[in-house]
């Protein structure tokens, strides 16, 4: 990269900076006020002082002195409620603790304004203090209410509906809210990734990777997944893998949210030339993360070892006619239906390329073993904070 062309890039950055400061703040802002409602409510209804109408009649009261007040109907105050309950109980406080979640409050604060000018508590609490709640002395609720983890506005309130509604655990919980704030998942991307079992996924501590991919990018366990969901193909049973490269096509954008968000899509069919024959790639992306290309080849069979070899020599002949000097080895992603690990291990042993077969298809893994992997995968997203 060109001096100018780098002076350009901190422009670009910075511009990409304030506009998720400002994002951040509003986020940041408003989570807090959804809790601080949900709090005051639950605690009404819980003390019985008020009864199974109040919920509607607040609303109209609402919608009454406020016309143009929206997201406050009995759906989104219930919301409210939820959000409140699933995450101010003892199994989330003792979770948080084991994670260190607090420590995620620097990936919350820096992303808005200095917190000297909001007034922070201590971040080990994982507090925000943005509210000003309305005068204890005249309704002693209000100093009950718990301030919010600010580790909970990582993701923005529809999010949270969309995750407590749709996982079963707080591990599962937990894991979305870091994936959807470090993928920047809009709404409907957190519903398919939920869908898909991204959890499942990311988490899997049995990747069908090679020593090499191991060695030169430990971070590619929480950055590449082992399986994909192609739902949205309507591949049949029996497919060609022609159907299944002309599927992908159509519907690249989904097919980049299934293999994550750091991958940048550089062309399908791409050409190179090795010699004084033309080859193509199936489908090449560049990984902003691990900073290298990624080739992608496409295979509507089961795994067999021959596929590495292949690989092999499309990884070695990008690295000499595409890579540059500045980027790092090309990894290779193996995609088919079905993979036997007896003989995905024995074929990747010997290679000396970072490659590593994936499957498009749903696989499930033990909870304990997730919950394990849940510890490791923060470890992980607060040494990647740590560089940036």
């Amino acid at each position: 990269m060109k001096k100018i062309e780098k002076e350009f890039e901190q422009i670009r950055a910075f511009i990409d900076n304030s506009r998720n400061r400002a994002a951040g703040f509003m986020n940041y802002a408003a989570v807090s006020t959804y809790w601080a409602i949900g709090a005051y409510v639950s605690m009404r209804l819980a003390s019985k002082d008020w009864g199974v109408k109040s919920v509607e009649q607040l609303c109209d009261y609402l919608k009454t002195r406020e016309p143009k007040l929206r997201g406050f109907g009995q759906r989104q105050i219930y919301n409210m409620i939820q959000f409140y309950e699933t995450y101010s109980c003892q199994e989330f406080d003792e979770l948080s603790e084991r994670l260190r979640l607090y420590e995620f409050v620097q990936l919350v604060t820096a992303q808005i304004p200095d917190e000297s000018d909001l007034h922070l508590p201590n971040a080990k609490l994982g507090a925000m203090a943005v509210l000003h709640l309305p005068n204890a002395k005249d309704d002693s609720i209000w100093l009950k209410i718990p301030t919010c983890p600010a580790f909970l506005s990582l993701v923005n309130f529809t999010n949270h509906v969309i995750i407590i509604n749709r996982c079963r655990t707080l591990d599962e919980k937990v894991f979305y809210i870091l994936y959807g704030a470090r993928e920047r998942l809009k709404n409907e991307e957190m519903k398919r990734c939920i869908i898909n079992d991204t959890y499942a996924s990311v988490m899997s501590k049995n990747k069908l990777a090679s020593k090499a991919l191991c060695a030169k990018y430990p971070a590619a366990e929480f950055l590449l997944k082992d399986r994909a969901l192609l739902d949205f193909l309507g591949l049949p049973e029996k497919h060609t893998e022609h159907q299944l490269h002309s599927g992908i096509r159509e519907n690249m954008k989904k097919f980049i949210l299934e293999l994550g968000k750091d991958f940048l899509y550089m062309g399908d069919e791409y050409e190179i030339q090795v010699g004084g024959k033309r080859r193509r790639l199936d489908l090449l992306f560049y990984h902003r993360a691990l900073r290298c290309l990624v080739d992608v080849e496409l295979k509507a069979v089961p795994f067999e070892p021959e596929f590495v070899g292949k690989m092999d020599f499309y990884l070695s002949a990008i690295d000499h006619e595409i890579k540059r000097e500045d980027e790092n080895p090309t990894v290779g992603i193996i995609l088919c239906t079905a993979a036997e690990r007896c003989d995905v291990r024995y074929a990747l042993d010997r290679t000396m390329s970072p490659m590593m077969v994936a499957e498009y298809r749903r696989l499930l893994i033990p909870e304990e073993v997730m919950k394990k992997s849940l510890e490791e995968y923060c470890e992980f997203m607060k040494m990647e904070d740590g560089h940036h």
